[in-house]
């Protein structure tokens, strides 16, 4: 394909990502230190993609303030999902932006460059999709495709049987019959998907081709994966984290401070006199860590301050929010509620979203999720889940 463009599927909310999400889309949860679109954006044109359709829905007006109408020099179309009813839906909304062949991926899902070329260059416009695969062991927990010489055969969500899956990698090249594939098939739970529309081409005979490549895929479905995502950016040299690469020149760093590669520190970060930064610390922009603090493998978005003498490890925090001093989170791993569900011994050692609170000397249970704004008084011990707004007294 010759100058392709894209369209970005970037509607969803992250449900299972709040409370971060309460605010924000997930798409524009950060990565490091860097929205995941922006990394999405960045690997499209790393594949020679020239013109991007986004779609968006949850937090849209968040997501066009962010971005504009162009990235690097290559021009955004928006659209809008007005309801989030699937992936295929969300493809749907996109068609009239679309002429010819149409490369398609997901906006809250890291893919390494070469899986996309990878895509585009086996995509020709006698088959109806292309979609882009990986060999990997997890696929019962995405969806799993079945591929006999070049041809796929069928797609299962969330496979169990033991055939030979290949991971779908969520990557795909479309000719202009997806459209009505997906009009035809069957919706489920009141959703239209893209992996239904593309059985509906198979069960057509129309010809869908599956490409086996070899790169970084990474994905936050929950709180704790952002951590794992950014370290995983870190390890496949997307974000490099040198100390010389990846210390903004307005960072100021006393000449008492330690910090520890791999690190990112944004912009106008200040880091005091005898704190520790690093390893696997990401620091978004305006971040302020006190004296003798200590911050390691943890995510902490913009405008956050953390007081002297705390300590902060496997830790994720929205923006605007206040670590008082002394204040302990001392890591994971611990039991975390989302929703329903209690998962076990999760490399989580607190969540704390949007403008919390903490007053300082507090000590966090691993495994803790506090919501947007809580306010939690010096002293406390605080664990399980804290509803947003909540004041928390020791």
């Amino acid at each position: 394909m010759d100058s392709p463009s894209a369209v970005v599927l970037a509607g969803g909310e992250g449900s299972r990502l709040r409370p971060l999400t309460r605010h924000r889309p997930k798409p524009l949860l950060p990565a490091a230190t860097t929205p995941i679109l922006e990394h999405v954006f960045d690997q499209l044109l790393e594949a020679g993609v020239t013109e991007i359709t986004v779609v968006v829905g949850y937090g849209r007006n968040r997501v066009q303030a962010y971005f504009g109408p162009t990235y690097r020099n290559v021009p955004l179309t928006y659209v809008t999902q007005e309801q989030q009813l699937g992936s295929g839906h969300a493809l749907l909304a996109a068609e009239s932006e679309i002429e010819g062949t149409a490369l398609v991926v997901n906006g809250d899902q890291i893919v390494e460059h070469g899986i996309i070329s990878d895509v585009l260059e086996a995509h020709d416009r006698s088959s109806a999709a292309t979609v882009g695969l990986l060999n990997r062991t997890d696929v019962a927990s995405y969806g799993g495709v079945l591929v006999e010489d070049g041809s796929v055969t069928e797609i299962v969500e969330n496979p169990e049987d033991e055939r030979t899956y290949r991971f779908n990698a969520g990557v795909y090249a479309f000719e202009r019959e997806i459209f009505d594939a997906i009009r035809d098939a069957e919706p489920r739970a009141g959703e239209q998907s893209l992996t239904d529309g593309i059985t509906e081409l198979l069960e057509s005979d129309a010809s869908v081709r599956g490409v086996v490549s070899e790169g970084l895929w990474v994905d936050s479905t929950y709180p704790w994966d952002l951590l794992d995502v950014s370290f995983d950016l870190f390890e496949a040299g997307i974000v490099d984290g040198t100390q010389a690469a990846n210390v903004a020149s307005s960072a100021t760093i006393h000449e008492r401070a330690v910090v520890r590669e791999p690190v990112v520190i944004a912009p106008d970060c200040e880091i005091g006199a005898g704190a520790v930064v690093g390893p696997y610390a990401c620091l978004g922009e305006n971040v302020t860590v006190g004296s003798n603090a200590v911050v390691e493998r943890s995510v902490v978005d913009a405008d956050t301050r953390v007081g002297a003498s705390a300590t902060v490890m496997d830790c994720v925090t929205g923006v605007g929010v206040e670590i008082g001093n002394g204040t302990s989170i001392p890591g994971g791993p611990g039991d975390v509620r989302v929703g329903d569900r209690v998962f076990e011994d999760e490399d989580l050692g607190a969540l704390l979203a949007d403008r919390v609170i903490d007053r300082g000397g507090n000590t966090y249970v691993p495994g803790a999720i506090v919501g947007p704004e809580a306010d939690i008084e010096a002293g406390a011990t605080v664990r399980g889940t804290i509803s947003e707004g909540t004041e928390v007294r020791s």
